[in-house]
């Protein structure tokens, strides 16, 4: 997986727990974003209905080239949660001739003059790889990162300024896009119990749980859902002990909502014929182990339509992008090999979810209990 819920609002704890998870790979699409605004003269901002669109996006500093920073506090080689946010960075910025500066490891006492040393290179960005490095935004409103852009992943202590975008999602939505997913699976094989493994039970893994059971009583009314907190996120023993159990229940389908541990409870379901699911990346092409759906959520995903909003100079400051299943290319839900009718239902629902004809809030607080 690549990351939780929300984008952003993850303890220091927890961001560090899931840099050790193993990715499969980020998918990407278009970004959803409202129309463009008319460039405005030199210097100033383009101000539309919801925050600023920098003169001359991409190349805000007017040199001739477009230059993106990235700070992160984690390893950015550890082939998980803080690579798969730089490696997005650096597959936009080759496909479009942009350069990327990049540091990784960046402590929080650190994050200030860090960003003032990116500002100094002349980055067109300056983009935080986690909300741990909130200490660096105050470098936003000086000088010496005049005219720069700011991409935030949001946090509850972190308030909005008309110099940055903060990015966040609505859990709700994608596990419960998820839980109809899985329903839908379900129903074709007569199953009516289902498992959801995670590590503590803290606030963020009792609500997806939650959303996920309500998602499948959608599709299966008469569905349970049995969850297993096993106390870590990324304790492999752990988490075969406790998806083990869930399968000797009788589960037909586990979510292994989990970081460095995801592979370990997925394999066993493999090897006993259960259902998979996974907790934020695309990773219908893996082998070992397989997925059924793939449910993502991926910050470095979110990143990449951030992106594509700066390329087509639509990126806007002092706003929070949310992003919406349905109506953003992220987060969404793929079931990996669909028959026509599950493919047209699950694309229907989560059209319903990005419309309002279907409210997260709402269905999980009547099905999911």
């Amino acid at each position: 997986m690549a990351a939780y819920h929300r984008t952003g609002r993850v303890t220091a704890a927890l961001t560090a727990c899931l840099a050790s998870v193993a990715l499969a790979g980020c998918a990407s699409g278009d970004a959803t974003a409202p129309p463009a605004t008319t460039p405005a003269p030199a210097g100033t901002g383009a101000k539309t209905d919801g925050g600023t669109v920098l003169a001359g996006q991409p190349d805000v500093n007017g040199d001739g080239k477009v230059v993106i920073g990235v700070l992160s506090p984690g390893d950015i080689n550890d082939k998980g949660y803080y690579q798969s946010f730089v490696d997005t960075a650096e597959r936009f910025a080759t496909s479009k001739g942009w350069t990327i500066i990049k540091r990784g490891g960046v402590n929080t006492s650190e994050a200030l003059n860090a960003a003032r040393a990116l500002c100094r290179q002349k980055v067109d960005m300056v983009a935080l790889g986690a909300a741990d490095l909130r200490d660096a935004i105050p470098a936003s409103e000086e000088p010496v990162c005049a005219g720069t852009a700011w991409y935030v992943p949001s946090s509850d202590n972190i308030p909005q300024t008309s110099k940055i975008m903060l990015s966040t999602d609505e859990p709700d939505q994608s596990l419960l896009a998820a839980g109809y997913a899985a329903g839908l699976l379900m129903k074709e094989k007569g199953a009516s119990k289902a498992g959801f493994v995670t590590g503590p039970e803290v606030d963020f893994t009792s609500a997806a749980a939650r959303a996920f059971r309500a998602g499948i009583r959608l599709v299966v009314p008469e569905a349970t859902l049995t969850v297993t907190y096993s106390g870590d996120l990324n304790d492999s023993a752990k988490a075969k002990e406790a998806t083990q159990a869930q399968i000797s229940q009788g589960v037909k389908v586990v979510y292994p909502y989990l970081g460095g541990a995801t592979d370990a409870s997925a394999e066993l379901a493999n090897a006993n014929g259960v259902l998979t699911l996974t907790p934020g990346t695309d990773r219908c092409a893996s082998t070992g182990p397989t997925f059924d759906v793939s449910v993502l959520f991926s910050p470095g995903d979110y990143f990449r339509a951030a992106l594509e909003d700066f390329a087509a100079a639509k990126l806007r400051m002092g706003v929070e992008k949310v992003w919406k299943l349905g109506v953003d290319p992220f987060p969404t839900v793929r079931i990996c090999e669909p028959t026509p009718e599950q493919e047209e239902r699950l694309k229907t629902f989560i059209a319903d979810v990005g419309s309002g004809k279907i409210d997260p809030k709402a269905e999980v607080k009547r099905l999911g209990s």
